[in-house]
């Protein structure tokens, strides 16, 4: 069945739960979308699933919808995909949503938040296919899943354009969209992989066969206002290849980018954060 057709209830929980439990210490996803929701519950946010394609899509965002002429949305990193370097995980809902925790310290009604395609809905019980968090996570079916998830949450709140917030690989989908759309007043990306042939290289590890390439649309990119943060000592997405990929953007891009020598991949990227993007919006 389709991973909307297969859509299971506790059971297919259960049957996650279990598959996860020889790793110790790692919530269910169960568990893991529970966290969520407390985390989106404590400002008065909601969740909402959202349809886009053959995926089903979590969306958190302010209990009550207030008209907005600009809503700026953020997308999920990786999530959990990966238990070792050499063991996938059968499901890639985040332990940590940092994303999640940027949404809500930009402390405003006209913002939401978007996790990518397989996390939160119970990737076992859904089948939801492993590719579209490993090789093929940034396919062309991913984006446009992201895209028209996107139309819906601009039309709940009468938006008119978007600021596009993106951790880690949720900055690279953020770039593959704002490439595909006209609607893109500001991308912002946070740890973000925008050149993906050169992060595998740069790890040594197999290439990203079947996604897309940031690097690869410069020329649509350079047309988008654009701001990206990196940590001095981030060595998941070492800051180098951030400036790798801005060099080769158009000369005239509205391009900027900020180092922060002391965070890294995660830290602390949510604090004082509403100051940051004030900054890069200006």
């Amino acid at each position: 069945m389709g991973i909307l057709n297969s859509w299971a209830g506790a059971a297919g929980w259960a049957l996650a739960a279990l598959l996860l439990g020889g790793c110790a210490g790692i919530p269910s996803p169960a568990e893991r979308l529970e966290a969520a929701d407390r985390l989106a519950a404590s400002q008065g946010w909601q969740r909402t699933w959202l349809e886009g394609g053959a995926f089903r899509l979590a969306a958190y965002h302010p209990a009550i919808a207030t008209p907005t002429a600009q809503l700026t949305v953020y997308l999920e990193g990786d999530g959990l995909a990966w238990i070792s370097a050499d063991q996938a995980s059968v499901d890639p809902t985040p332990t940590d949503p940092l994303a999640l925790r940027l949404a809500l310290a930009q402390g405003s009604d006209a913002v939401a938040y978007l996790g990518r395609p397989c996390q939160y809905v119970g990737a076992v019980a859904t089948g939801c296919p492993q590719r579209h968090w490993r090789q093929q996570r940034f396919a062309l079916d991913v984006v446009e899943a992201t895209s028209h998830a996107l139309d819906q949450l601009k039309h709940r709140v009468s938006a008119r354009s978007l600021r596009l917030v993106g951790y880690s690989g949720g900055g690279t989908v953020a770039a593959l969209v704002a490439a595909r759309r006209n609607d893109v007043d500001l991308l912002v990306t946070v740890a973000g992989n925008l050149d993906t042939a050169a992060w595998t290289a740069w790890h040594r590890v197999t290439p990203l066969h079947g996604s897309l390439n940031p690097a690869d649309e410069t020329g649509a990119l350079s047309r988008v206002r654009q701001h990206h943060f990196a940590g001095g000592q981030d060595h998941t997405v070492p800051p180098g290849l951030l400036k790798d990929f801005v060099s080769r953007l158009h000369a005239s891009a509205p391009v900027r980018w900020h180092l922060e020598p002391m965070f890294d991949h995660r830290c602390c990227w949510d604090q004082a954060w509403a100051q940051r993007l004030e900054a890069a919006a200006e």
